[in-house]
Order: C-alpha cells, then structure tokens, then sequence
C-alpha cells in the first residue's frame, strides 16, 4: 500500500457557469457552485484537492467581462471566502479560478486556499488570448509571477488557457521549479481553435513527464476536459470528461507512475544544458 505521501487525489470540477452581469448574480452562482461540490465531497472517503476552471466565479464573455468594474475582486472577496469554508469543512485545498481586482488589473486569476482557510497564493494568466471568441487583451492585463505549492509531497503549478499554447511555460514549471503536476485551467469555447487543445494538452503532458489536469468549463458550447499521465499511448489513454455536461472526476496521482515514465523514457535527462548552438552555415 502506496504512503500518503505517494498519492493524490484531486476532484477536477468540469461545471456550469451562468451569464451574469452584477455581482448578486456572481455571489448566487458561488453558492451554488459551491453546494454542488459539497455535495460531491460528502460522498467521497478522501479527496485532498479540489480543482475549478477558468474564471470558475463569472461567465466568460464580453457581456460580463463589460462589468469587470463591479465583478473583478479583491484576493479576499466573495470567491476566496466561499471556497475557504469549504476548504475548512472538507479539510481540503481548492484551486478556483476569478478575475482578480488590483491596480495594474485586472487579471484572470488562480486562487489556491488551503485546509486551514488561508490563502496559499494565486497566479494570474501570463499569456491573454486574442483570437476566435477570445478577448482578453480588451479587458485584462497580463501577470507577471509564476506559483507553486504542496500537496503530500507532490509540487503543483495552475496555469491558464492559453497558457498552455506557449511551452517554454510549462518547461520552466517542470525543470526549473520541479513541479509534478501542472493544473491547466482553461474556457475552452468551442471555436476554431478547440479541436488543437487536446494536441497541446497530450504534448506538454509527455515532453515535461507530468501529470497535466486540462480542465474547462461545461456547456453547450465548453466541455471536453482531459487529463494526462506523464506516458500515454494506446494502452493508457488520457481520461476524458463529457462532452458538454457538468462532471465532477475523482483522480488519484501517484509517485511511481511518474518515476516509471521518467525512468522509462529520459527526455528530461538527455536535454542539453542548452540549445544556444551554433548554426552551421550552407
């Protein structure tokens, strides 16, 4: 039997999310978001991390982001208030995700509070999409730290979207922060781009042999989310959530899965130093 300190279980929340436009209606989709959650938890014998998507407290549109003045939030507003008392009740770390109220914002943003019902840190989006039925750079500005924390051993970073787009992000996260488990949370509409995610998410899973979490939104028009082992092929396939519906996945991480696919496949190690190489010349 695996220690605690060599497990993880993580229940990744692919949910609804409502259109909104004051804060009343952002603070009764909270409760709710948070009710069906406790639901879920109440019925499972051990969960050590709850994990939301993208902006999981408003709707992701230009309806609301048009109101970002009353919805964006403060570190300590409604959604870290909400989700601290079922991080307490539960014993329980959640990553959820808000629009973050500063001076240089606002920001998309990863909350991540913890057992104790304090705030373990947040990472606001590094990289604002710009394309298909994206808008970001009209509403938000750009963060400019990474975060990692703890979990049983085990070393997770949030990103965001299209985060995931860019993989010198998720290269830093393994290889100069040694993190196991990378919690992509996205808003994945489904436009032109949405069939390429999948790709990305499998990639950035295999070149980093990490445990990748891409979780989107449910809906009509989101859904599709997908987690990935550090090796996948045939015979171990990322899991797939609904197609549009609410899901709610239990997953158990484990530290021999990802020792074996590093010590089975050494992309890590045979990395060079670096690839500023000269280029010989035709």
């Amino acid at each position: 039997m695996m220690s605690a300190n060599e497990t993880l279980s993580l229940l990744a929340c692919q949910i609804s999310i409502p259109p909104m436009k004051t804060v009343a209606e952002r603070d009764a989709h909270l409760e709710d978001s948070v009710a069906k959650v406790r639901t879920r938890l109440a019925s499972e014998s051990a969960v050590d991390l709850v994990v939301l998507p993208e902006l999981s407290s408003i709707d992701y549109s230009r309806e609301t982001f048009s109101c970002l003045d009353e919805l964006a939030e403060p570190l300590d507003g409604s959604s870290f208030q909400a989700w601290r008392e079922l991080a307490r009740e539960f014993g329980v770390h959640v990553s959820y995700g808000f629009p973050r109220a500063d001076k240089d914002g606002p920001f998309i943003s990863v909350g991540v509070v913890g057992p104790d019902g304090t705030l373990k840190g947040y990472y606001d989006k590094l990289h604002l999409a710009q394309y298909g039925a994206s808008m970001e750079k009209e509403y938000f500005n750009r963060g400019n730290h990474l975060f990692a924390f703890e979990i049983n051993s085990f070393r997770l970073a949030p990103i965001i979207c299209y985060d995931i787009r860019i993989p010198e992000l998720s290269r830093t996260l393994v290889v100069d922060q040694n993190v196991d488990v990378i919690l992509h949370c996205g808003a994945y509409y489904r436009d032109e781009s949405f069939h390429t995610w999948h790709a990305f998410a499998v990639a950035r899973a295999l070149e980093n042999q990490v445990f990748f979490l891409s979780l989107n939104r449910a809906g009509d028009t989101y859904g599709n989310s997908l987690f990935c082992l550090p090796w996948q092929d045939e015979k171990t396939p990322p899991l797939s959530f609904a197609e549009t519906e609410e899901d709610f996945r239990l997953i158990t991480i484990d530290r021999a899965t990802l020792k074996k696919a590093r010590s089975d496949y050494t992309f890590l190690k045979d990395r060079l130093e670096h690839y500023r190489i000269d280029l010989m010349k035709a």
